[in-house]
């Protein structure tokens, strides 16, 4: 209307244009554009000038003010960097806008792929953003959620389809006396109101955020009081702004308020050509939409109370545009664990991979079996709780705290908490400890405090957890790699099949193909530890008549061995197998398998092996899966 009048607070000269409500109407500026370049661009009203032979309004050289070469979205978004950027919103900007399609123009285009070229959408008002209808089917199937959002109908009128935005019809009177009588319909007409309960009292809509970075967005209206079961959700696939959002979901919530009253009437054949779309309004009852007319003799009309105020524009505070920040694609660290089963829900096959980065990245790995051709295994979307020790782990008993010193810990990010005995015994705060590229010791802590910046000191431990009592070291050194085991470490699958294998790793951004400099890449090879079966417990020697010796143990379970109600654990394995080896002078003197808890070394075979002096007995379990186990060992002292 007055395309020189800007809004500017921090200027004497803002002020807004002659007409305007205030409001920010993206539709005027593209009606605006559209109208003067199609009026001017005509020659008839542009005539060449014969003095100087061009026209006289050059519209090869004719410019849009004001289009902004700062970047957007980041202007306006970056409102510290540029203090004009929440003018934006009213102000006469086109960057940013001179995308936008009109409403009328997106039905034109739905409607002409489908081959329907008799329509009208001149009654049609709004823009749209972005619309991405997915796979769908017929025209009808597309223009449906753009109905739903922008509050228009469709009704056939003499051959052609018309598109109406609602609110814009002129509403007209009906008076009983023109009703007509039919068996259909008791009385002149009826009016039912639906039960308050039948009605959503808030409604949620999830869409694209048009400003910004197009990150999925909510937008309720309602009484906060609304119960679940009135609560209405919504997907649409469409980009919008907050403005839009919010008036979406606020016209939907006082439509359905509103709808609860139906209005069910008829008409003689010759009388008012009512039809679907249109508007009526009876005296005393208010204005209805007729949605279906259905012509058996008389023509029976059903109707939904509307209130035009409904689709009146309305102001919103403003909210400013959000844009995520800039993350370089710095690289991440990944830490790969072979573990054995913690809950029992697990796949026992599939490793884990653990990840922090600062600032955190969703990240993607791959793999591959001669370092090209990388196939995806897994995303991670949550950092873990990773860091190395500052202090040394001495060994200490299974199965008893340890109260040992306290164990210091510098995390790469994250936190640690205390927890209750009763909790850790539960399976609260467990940890791996290990050289980063081996075997891993699970532990427990139940004291956890910070001493430092990004320094921890745990104690009052469980050790050796999930049968890795068997690969306890006499300590774990300063700067071995822990790994809390909470929600962060993921698992990958892994089949039976490339157990063993070393496979190519590659580790970097999601949003980074893996072939970016910022990837990582190791070499790997799992063995399926949560196959593996623990080490035999209480592995005893006792001498018998003839110099024999019978070694006698107890066999653990890695399946289901937490319950005490059972008179043993479960095997967890197909069945019972030992493997039992003879060690002397730094060599396997005799390797024997046994499908029993007990062994007997006679003195027979002990001459054979040529046993003479102290010697060692280590013993297994077999899993037809994984092989022998983690042993047990006992000394013989000859």
């Amino acid at each position: 209307n007055e395309p020189n009048k800007f809004v500017d607070p921090k200027s004497s000269e803002s002020s807004l244009p002659k007409y305007s409500t205030g409001r920010r109407d993206d539709l005027i500026q593209m009606q605006y554009v559209r109208a003067v370049a199609s009026y001017w661009g005509e020659a008839e009203r542009n005539p060449v000038s014969p003095v100087y032979g061009g026209p006289m309004i050059d519209m090869d050289h004719a410019y849009l003010w004001a289009w902004d070469a700062r970047p957007y979205p980041w202007f306006p978004a970056l409102t510290d960097v540029w203090s004009d950027g929440e003018n934006y919103r009213l102000g006469h900007w086109v960057t940013g806008r001179a995308a936008l399609r009109s409403l009328a123009s997106v039905v034109r285009e739905v409607c002409a792929r489908s081959g329907v070229s008799e329509i009208e959408t001149g009654a049609l008002h709004g823009v749209v953003r972005g619309y991405a209808p997915g796979d769908v089917g017929d025209a009808r199937a597309v223009l449906q959620p753009l109905m739903l959002a922008y509050g228009f109908d469709a009704a056939e009128r003499d051959g052609s389809i018309v598109f109406r935005s609602r609110g814009i019809a002129r509403a007209e009177e009906l008076q009983p006396e023109r009703f007509a009588v039919t068996s259909d319909i008791p009385g002149d007409m009826v009016l039912v109101r639906a039960s308050p309960e039948e009605a959503a009292w808030r409604v949620l809509l999830t869409h694209v955020d048009a400003d910004g970075d197009f990150a999925a967005r909510t937008a309720s209206s309602g009484s906060p009081a609304a119960t679940v079961r009135s609560v209405s959700r919504s997907e649409l696939p469409l980009a919008l702004n907050s403005d839009e959002a919010a008036e979406i979901v606020e016209r939907w919530v006082a439509e359905t308020r509103v709808a609860r009253d139906r209005l069910r009437f008829a008409l003689p054949p010759g009388g008012a050509q009512i039809g679907a779309g249109d508007i009526v309004s009876l005296s005393g009852a208010g204005s209805f939409r007729v949605d279906s007319v259905e012509d058996a003799g008389a023509r029976l009309c059903e109707a939904v109370r509307i209130e035009q105020g409904v689709y009146l524009p309305a102001e919103y505070p403003a909210t400013p545009m959000r844009i995520a920040p800039v993350v370089a694609p710095l690289p991440v660290e990944a830490t790969f664990l072979d573990l054995p089963l913690l809950s029992g829900a697990e796949d026992p096959v599939a490793p884990y991979v653990a990840v922090n980065a600062d600032p955190w990245v969703r990240t993607a790995v791959y793999s591959s079996a001669e370092g090209d051709g990388f196939t995806l295994e897994t995303v991670v979307e949550r950092g873990a709780v990773v860091g190395v020790t500052e202090t040394e782990l001495p060994a200490a008993a299974p199965g008893i705290w340890d109260r040992g010193p306290p164990l210091g810990i510098r995390l790469f990010g994250g936190a640690l908490a205390a927890a209750t005995d009763l909790s850790v015994l539960n399976g609260a705060n467990a940890m791996a400890i290990g050289d980063g590229s081996g075997d891993w010791e699970v532990f427990q802590f139940a004291r956890a405090e910070i001493v430092g910046p990004e320094t921890w000191a745990v104690s009052r431990r469980l050790r050796g957890q999930a049968g890795t009592d068997a690969l306890m070291p006499p300590a774990w050194p300063a700067g071995s790699r822990v790994v809390l085991l909470d929600d962060g470490p993921v698992q990958f699958p892994l089949s039976q099949s490339m157990i063993g294998v070393s496979r190519f790793y590659r580790y970097g951004p999601a949003r980074r193909p893996p072939d970016d400099p910022s990837y990582r890449e190791v070499l790997r090879a799992f063995r399926g530890v949560g196959l593996r079966p623990y080490s035999p417990v209480r592995l005893t020697a006792g001498q018998q008549e003839g110099g024999g010796i019978e070694f006698s143990w107890t066999r653990r379970t890695r399946i289901d061995g937490d319950r005490w109600d059972g008179l043993d654990v479960p095997l967890g394995e197909a069945a019972e197998r030992y493997l039992v080896r003879v060690i002397a002078g730094g060599g396997v003197r005799r390797e024997e398998q046994t499908s029993v808890p007990f062994w007997t070394y006679s003195s027979v075979a002990r001459a054979t092996d040529g046993v003479t002096g102290a010697f060692d007995v280590e013993v297994a379990q077999i899993s037809d899966r994984f092989g022998p186990g983690l042993k047990a060992r006992i000394g013989i002292d000859g």
